[in-house]
């Protein structure tokens, strides 16, 4: 009785395993609802077309290919951006709560830094041909410091959202008061106004 007992067992696990993987592979992919045909297409994005043969910026730009350019990314937790910084700009410090960065370095030069949880900078000067890997959640910089030089680099996200909190950004334009933003960073009401008026006309 036992032993019919651990047979019976044991089929019925396999058959439940057996069903998982059915089930997994009905689902190796999404498909959003309202998307009605799905082709080779559908997994395929011709957003980043633009940049090819284009004049290249006079300010620092960034372009990204994540689920809300791409839909075909949701549930396969990668995403990617192509940036580019002429000579003496910066990309501000920010973070992406959802994930890290790995970015690689095409042409030109970037002095880049993240700040880790104990107050530590980490910073790097990176030719063509670097990587740099920016931890999860954590603040970062990229910044061209050469004059009358570009510079150009791709960045893969390991999350089809990774998120973009910009620091200077969403601090100052975030509707906080004058009044708190002066008192959080020890200056005056004038200076914050400045510094909210800059950033706007940014």
């Amino acid at each position: 009785m036992e032993y019919r007992f651990r047979n019976s067992f044991v089929v019925l696990v396999i058959s439940f395993a057996v069903t998982l993987m059915a089930k997994a592979g009905d689902e190796d992919f999404v498909i959003p609802s309202n998307v009605t045909v799905v082709d080779g297409s559908f997994f395929a994005s011709t957003s980043m077309r633009v940049l090819i043969g284009a004049e290249p910026p006079t300010v620092f730009s960034v372009m990204k290919t994540s689920l809300a350019e791409f839909p075909a990314l949701n549930g396969h937790s990668v995403s990617y951006a192509v940036l580019q910084y002429p000579g003496g700009t910066v990309n501000p410090p920010h973070t992406h709560p959802s994930s890290s960065e790995l970015l690689f370095l095409l042409t030109g030069s970037l002095v880049v830094g993240f700040i880790d949880s104990s107050n530590i900078i980490y910073t790097k000067s990176l030719e063509a041909g670097d990587m740099f890997v920016f931890p999860k959640g954590l603040i970062h910089y990229q910044y061209n410091n050469i004059e009358n030089e570009s510079a150009f680099a791709i960045s893969a996200f390991c999350s089809a959202n990774a998120g973009t909190v910009s620091v200077p950004g969403d601090v100052f334009t975030s509707g906080f008061s004058d009044f708190v933003l002066a008192k959080a960073f020890k200056t005056d009401i004038f200076t914050v106004q400045k510094i909210k008026a800059g950033l706007t006309q940014a």
